[in-house]
């Protein structure tokens, strides 16, 4: 009774008065401690035993929510996006595959509804974010570890703190790591309607970069572009602009990139090193068309090509995985690069990608959206 009276007072209406207490109940029990007799019904995950079509494989099953051990936490999942690696990974053809049957996804954001007794620094209602890939984020609620989740802040949008663990920190890492580019300096990229790639325009503005982004050729290329210069890029173009000779009018008002970003390979490749300034530095981290990185289409010109960009250009050929960065740099790097996005996310320079949010029920929609060709906007799983 002290607390009816504490929070509203006696002359408080009688409608406001239910309504506060419904919600001051649903806040009470989100911050409960888990119970062991949790009805298993309500944890829905989408899970699949074999490899192949996502929309074939993947089904959405009852899964029973495990016990909390002292070093767990037992969150309940907000948001989860569906990315290409997400597909690869159910597809049975990406660098980590987990053992089968396995809940998908790999990035996404939950809130801890209690944690076990030896856990420090995380309480109820705090956000938290996959540490490494595989943990399985499309599901309702699940109990992990400590170590498996990293805390972010939860002032910043569901959106934004859905796919902050994958594609911002790939485009940031690419940026600072490669080369030491300065205000003014550009960079060239493909695939630019990308999750990555919209990331990669909105850091190299706040970092004061200049960008060339190309895209493939589609019916509402004019609405693409103008999203994309709203985000901060300089030069939008199609792949087939970028293979016309006057292209490299570009440069005449701009440096030459000393990075390129290619996410697609085959020709589109052949392209960014073409248009590399002498000693930069081209950056793999995807093969969307599913084709080599080379220097041309025709054997004979490849090897001519290869000498002349390669040898007499002095360009160099990189790889990027997030997974691997990881790896090589530990937890607390990473979460001191997830905070400072979450900087650029407060301050407005980072945005989430364009999204679609679906009902979890509604996972096949989104996975076939997700393959569909020239997607331009991410599907968001909802719980």
């Amino acid at each position: 009774m002290w607390v009816r009276c504490a929070l509203w007072g006696a002359r408080t209406p009688a409608p406001l008065r239910l309504g506060l207490l419904a919600s001051w109940q649903r806040h009470c029990r989100a911050a409960s401690s888990y119970s062991a007799s949790a009805d298993p019904s309500r944890v829905r995950a989408l899970v699949y035993g074999n490899h192949g079509d996502p929309v074939k494989v993947v089904e959405l099953k009852n899964l029973e929510l495990a016990a909390l051990g002292g070093s767990d936490v037992h969150v309940r999942m907000l948001a989860a996006p569906i990315n290409p690696s997400d597909i690869n990974m159910i597809q049975g053809n990406y660098g980590i595959l987990p053992k089968l049957p396995a809940v998908g996804g790999n990035e996404g954001v939950g809130q801890v509804v209690a944690v076990g007794s030896s856990v420090t620094g995380l309480k109820p209602g705090d956000w938290v974010i996959p540490a490494n890939a595989g943990l399985g984020t499309w599901q309702t609620e699940a109990v992990f570890s400590k170590e498996a989740l990293i805390e972010i802040p939860s002032d910043i949008p569901l959106q934004s703190a859905a796919t902050l663990s994958v594609n911002p920190c790939t485009a940031y890492r690419m940026l600072v790591d490669f080369e030491q580019l300065q205000p003014g300096d550009s960079v060239i990229q493909n695939a630019s309607n990308s999750g990555v790639g919209q990331a990669v325009i909105q850091i190299a503005a706040a970092l004061g970069l200049r960008t060339v982004n190309v895209v493939r050729d589609r019916p509402d290329i004019q609405k693409l572009t103008s999203r994309l210069k709203d985000l901060g890029a300089e030069h939008v173009i199609t792949e087939e602009e970028l293979r016309k000779p006057e292209t490299k009018n570009l440069f005449k008002d701009m440096p030459q990139p000393r990075l390129a970003l290619n996410c697609v390979g085959g020709k589109s490749s052949t392209e960014l090193l073409r248009h590399l300034a002498p000693g930069g530095t081209m950056v793999t981290y995807g093969g969307m068309a599913k084709q080599p990185v080379t220097a041309s289409v025709s054997p004979s010109m490849f090897l001519l090509c290869r000498q002349s960009l390669l040898i007499f250009k002095d360009l160099k050929l990189r790889g990027f995985w997030l997974s691997q960065w990881k790896k090589y740099h530990g937890s607390d790097e990473f979460k001191r690069l997830i905070l400072t996005l979450c900087d650029l996310i407060r301050q407005g320079q980072l945005t989430a990608p364009a999204c679609t949010e679906v009902p979890l029920q509604d996972y096949q929609r989104a996975l076939g959206a997700s393959m569909e060709p020239f997607v331009s906007s991410k599907q968001i799983l909802t719980m």
